[in-house]
């Protein structure tokens, strides 16, 4: 409790809540930055922290004023909600959340890890938090007060990545009309992170090991190698040993980066982070969403008894679309009742025949689905239907598809892959079909 630093009075009326606040919340936020004090003390709060007043109350509430300050009502010390309610109220914009005693572990894990500069290689399901996480290794170790960089290595051209990473010269290629550093350089100092590092093609794989192994550079269109001095981090939503087994993905490379893996497993698997995840994302959207001023509707028991029990495909970012939805639907009412928590529903798999080795799900069958949804995704799925049917029309030959839908076969395959974690899954490969996609 003395690293909570609170006052006696306030240890007296709310000390069970905070003792269990305080033992959860050891390696998730520092404890000297948040200012815990009852409602009814009104001196003036510590310098440079956040505070959180705290009183009891019949029902739950819970408010914010500004950016540093919250203010919660709880029945329960004991109950769930009143310690997801603290916890939330206690997190900073980029702090992490978690109750589940194995996600906990994790980030234990990752701020001793924080504290040398070694590789580290994060795995888990898209939406799990893996950037979360490198965030808190990048803000916990001696790097925090230089750049932290993020990269989606599935997002940028294909074209352009090499570029991109290493930087180039002024006339390097066309269009080069100005020198670019590249995110490297960009990162000197302080951590790169690289996302969806299994998209990076074969040739640029060997470059990338090279500049981890040298801490060096060169960029395009020059010949002198530029020192760097960075930590890298790695996420990957897929197999990696898988990938190296079926050639996709250099051994080198993936050893090089795998010094520590860590694992962030699906949010279904971790229902006790989910309460205190939502009233984060409640206070986080709450103000945009058409709450009274300073206003949060807290969860019902009977609405987070709704999220423990969703199996959750598309993990914490679709928690983040249920909460947004539910925030918008209370129409600015004190509570978020079952009522209002209206989950995804993505298309799924319906076999049909397959083609060139591809089994594909009816697009029509995927419309019939979704019609009948209020809130289906329908960017999502139109994009499911356009992929599909082209598919279709190219025999199930992937690169002939990524042309005619005018994107690269390594986007498609990110979109394919997308795609079946939300739950649209596409097909496998059968015998018969070539590396390319097509049939033989």
């Amino acid at each position: 409790m003395a690293a909570l630093e609170i006052t006696a009075e306030t240890a007296r009326l709310h000390g069970p809540l905070l003792q269990r606040a305080a033992a959860i919340s050891a390696s998730l936020f520092d404890a000297a930055a948040i200012d815990f004090r009852d409602v009814a003390d009104r001196s003036a709060p510590r310098p440079r922290t956040r505070t959180v007043r705290l009183s009891r109350g019949t029902a739950p509430a819970l408010a914010r004023e500004g950016a540093s300050q919250a203010t919660m009502t709880y029945a329960d010390p004991v109950g769930e909600t009143a310690l997801a309610m603290l916890l939330a109220a206690m997190a900073g914009p980029e702090d992490p959340i978690a109750v589940d005693p194995e996600s906990l572990s994790v980030f234990a894990l990752a701020e001793r890890l924080a504290a040398s500069d070694i590789p580290v290689l994060i795995n888990g399901p898209t939406g799990t938090g893996k950037e979360v996480l490198s965030r808190f290794i990048h803000t916990r170790s001696a790097r925090r007060d230089g750049p932290f960089i993020a990269v989606n290595c599935a997002a940028m051209p294909e074209t352009m990545l090499e570029a991109m990473l290493f930087g180039h010269q002024k006339g390097a290629f066309t269009g080069a009309t100005a020198a670019s550093e590249g995110f490297m350089r960009a990162a000197d100092g302080g951590t790169l992170l690289l996302d969806e590092i299994a998209e990076l093609p074969l040739s640029l794989q060997a470059k990338l090991l090279r500049a981890l192994q040298e801490q060096e550079v060169v960029p395009i269109g020059s010949t002198r190698a530029i020192k760097v001095d960075v930590r890298v981090i790695a996420c990957a939503n897929r197999d990696l040993p898988t990938e190296v087994a079926q050639g996709r993905f250099r051994a080198d490379l993936y050893y090089r980066l795998n010094v520590f893996p860590l694992e962030l497993r699906p949010l279904r698997e971790r229902a006790d982070d989910i309460a205190p995840l939502a009233f984060a994302m409640a206070l986080r959207h709450a103000g945009h969403m058409g709450a009274a001023s300073g206003v949060v509707p807290c969860f019902t028991e009977g609405a987070l008894a709704m999220l423990r029990l969703h199996s959750w495909p598309g993990n914490v970012r679709e928690l983040e679309n249920v909460v947004r939805r539910a925030l918008l639907l209370s129409h600015g009412a004190r509570q978020i009742a079952p009522e209002h928590i209206v989950f995804d529903s993505p298309a799924r798999l319906v076999t049909a025949p397959a083609i060139g080795g591809l089994e594909l799900a009816s697009p029509a069958r995927v419309e019939a689905i979704d019609s009948d949804r209020k809130l289906s995704s329908i960017v999502q799925n139109s994009e499911a239907r356009a992929i599909m049917e082209t598919l279709e029309a190219c025999g199930g030959n992937r690169l002939r598809a990524a042309r005619e839908l005018g994107i690269s076969e390594r986007t498609l395959r990110y979109r394919l892959a997308s795609m079946r974690e939300a739950g649209i899954e596409i097909g496998r490969t059968a015998p018969g079909f070539s590396a390319t996609g097509g049939g033989r």
